[in-house]
């Protein structure tokens, strides 16, 4: 059976499911990271190919520990999947370091067909950074410009535009599309601001495409 599998799934046995990779990072409480985009993925019934970026110790009050993965173990990974697996669309996570970013960047840049969902993953939902200036660098020069689209919250946006975060609770929608269209301007893609992490007790994401501005 499982061998059954294996051939569904593979790009040159057969096509009868549409694969998703997830590059990311092992969120070890299992609410993030790869353990999350496997579980969406199964909900809209695509198999799910990982390379993992990162692991992590973490729980939903604190990261303890980032171990990055090493880049030549990453391209390991991703010339095994992206070469016998047809992968419909691809998202990426926490990207630890520049040379990992690299490396990803070289690798899924010469598939254009796949569409690439870029999570620029720099800042936990408890606040603690994730990654450094260089891999922030790395990822506004090498990933950003080939996402079909970017999925900051508001605090990464922030970063990515260069400004100060804003505490207040007042209007979180209003500054995400504001955010978001900004960073449309600049990218050329589709931006999705995710709410959760605004002062406001609503979590509201907000997505523009270009022409339409939706909230969610």
């Amino acid at each position: 059976l499982r061998g059954d599998f294996a051939v569904a799934v593979r790009s040159t046995r057969g096509r009868a499911m549409k694969c998703c990779l997830t590059i990311a990072g092992s969120d070890s409480g299992g609410n993030a990271g790869v353990q999350a985009d496997l579980r969406a993925f199964h909900y809209f019934g695509r198999h799910g190919c990982t390379v993992l970026s990162a692991l992590t110790a973490q729980n939903p009050f604190g990261v303890g520990a980032i171990y990055g993965v090493p880049a030549d173990f990453i391209a390991a990974q991703l010339d095994a999947v992206l070469g016998d697996y047809d992968i419909g669309a691809l998202k990426t996570g926490m990207l630890a370091d520049a040379e990992a970013i690299e490396t990803i960047a070289g690798r899924i840049g010469r598939h254009p067909d796949i569409a690439k969902v870029i999570d620029p993953v720099m800042i936990a939902t408890s606040g603690a950074r994730l990654v450094s200036a260089a891999a922030l660098e790395a990822a506004e020069k090498l990933l950003l410009p080939m996402a079909t689209v970017i999925t900051p919250n508001l605090p990464e946006a922030e970063m990515l535009l260069g400004r100060e975060a804003d505490e207040s609770a007042a209007a979180d929608a209003l500054r995400a599309a504001e955010l978001a269209r900004e960073l449309h301007e600049r990218y050329g893609c589709a931006v999705l601001v995710k709410g959760g992490h605004g002062a406001g007790r609503t979590a509201v994401d907000v997505l523009f495409d270009g022409d339409t501005l939706r909230e969610y």
